[in-house]
């Protein structure tokens, strides 16, 4: 597929997706949410994807919904909101929740503008790195409405409820040393893109069935109870020692840097 709003490559096994409306400040239209939505459930497919890199081409990374050309057609933004089940997601949720459900990390490297839409997306990584001047904002309250992207998941598990509630009703911005201290970022850098490169670079040095199994696993039961983390634990543990890259893993350990093996395909998870 050719994507409009977005840019899509794979190198070295990282997928790298950019927005890519630079003209717009890559406001999020329903071609992005779209695409967005179609690149995610491609990564999905694609097991020898071993992370993710998500990005924005210009000054910003998101500056939010693209208000003008979203309710052109009102009943095209309502069909964002539209679901079968309440507890699922729908499809202005899944541009955040998407990446939660992926089996590799997922890394949002943060520059300029990160507000409303934007820091919803960003929510749905495992890792976010942006400059430190970098503008963040929980925004929905400056038009009325409440964050509803999915965004939720991640913030209660990254702040205090009362920090979020103040970023929430106050759209209040901050810069990206300040969304560090509050917890909202995983480090700051004056070149995000780079650090998140090595990241995942660093990432893939690892088991891709270790990796996954990790994502799911904290994921699952970072607020479960504890039986059912002990349990998954044990039951990933038991599903990776089966698998092909633990013995790889284990060879590469002991053996010289000259002497490395591949890793296969993660498994699906």
């Amino acid at each position: 597929m050719n994507y409009i709003n977005i840019d899509f490559q794979v190198n070295n096994n990282i997928a790298f997706v950019t927005l890519s409306r630079p003209e717009k400040h890559n406001a999020i239209d329903m071609t992005t949410f779209n695409e967005l939505n179609h690149v995610i459930k491609r990564i999905d497919k694609d097991t020898s994807i071993r992370a993710v890199i998500v990005s924005g081409k210009g000054e910003d990374f998101c500056s939010g919904i693209d208000v003008k050309s979203l309710f052109k057609s009102p009943q095209k933004a309502i069909r964002l909101l539209l679901k079968w089940l309440p507890g699922s997601s729908n499809s202005a949720q899944k541009v955040s929740t998407g990446w939660r459900k992926l089996a590799v990390p997922v890394i949002f490297a943060l520059h300029g503008r990160c507000w409303g839409a934007g820091m919803q997306i960003a929510f749905g990584g495992d890792f976010r790195i942006a400059t430190p001047d970098a503008s963040m904002s929980i925004m929905e309250a400056k038009w009325g409405l409440i964050p509803d992207m999915g965004g939720t998941l991640a913030l209660r598990e990254l702040v205090r409820l009362d920090i979020a509630k103040e970023l929430a009703m106050t759209a209040k911005i901050i810069s990206g040393e300040e969304a560090l201290n509050l917890g909202l970022l995983t480090k700051v850098s004056p070149d995000p893109l780079q650090a998140a490169t090595k990241l995942a670079n660093d990432i893939s040095q690892f088991s891709p069935d270790s990796v996954s199994a990790c994502k799911k696993l904290y994921n699952k039961s970072w607020w479960g109870s504890a039986r059912s983390a002990l349990a998954r634990e044990t039951l990933y543990q038991i599903k990776v020692l089966f698998g092909k890259n633990y013995k790889i893993k284990s060879y590469n350990q002991t053996h010289d840097k000259t002497k490395q093996k591949p890793f296969k395909a993660r498994m699906k998870w």
